[in-house]
């Protein structure tokens, strides 16, 4: 079986292949009921519960299918016995914009807890760098 930090790997990268194929089930899939994400638009207290995770992600689905890309990166990752964090970066934009600005990358930090033996994200925080 694949230790702790290979079980995050794999499910931070499939958490990013799905967001890139914009599966929405697989989006949710090993995400905690009371998620936590901070997110780079408003509401800046967050977004709370898988619910309103859910909701957040159609939009981002139909700009990306303009051609947008998704896709890790740099992935690290530190895992304890039950609780764990991950932070990526990400490179997310248009053609044109990561043209425009080949060096952009959003950010992303990940909480996770085990639960049932299981690894699942309990936080997100998305960013972009603000010039």
């Amino acid at each position: 079986m694949p230790d702790d930090d290979e079980q995050i790997r794999a499910l931070i990268t499939r958490w990013a292949q799905a967001v890139h194929n914009g599966d929405i089930q697989a989006v949710l899939a090993d995400h905690a009921e009371d998620l936590l994400l901070y997110y780079v638009t408003p509401p800046h207290e967050g977004i709370r519960g898988l619910a309103a995770y859910r909701v957040l992600w159609p939009p981002f689905f139909a700009w990306q299918a303009l051609g947008a890309r998704f896709e890790i990166d740099t992935l690290d990752v530190v895992a304890g016995a039950d609780v764990a964090y991950a932070h990526a970066l990400l490179r997310c934009g248009t053609p044109e914009e990561l043209a425009e600005r080949p060096t952009l990358r959003l950010r992303l930090t990940f909480g996770l807890r085990k639960e049932h033996d299981r690894w699942v994200i309990a936080h997100e925080h998305h960013s972009f760098p603000h010039d």
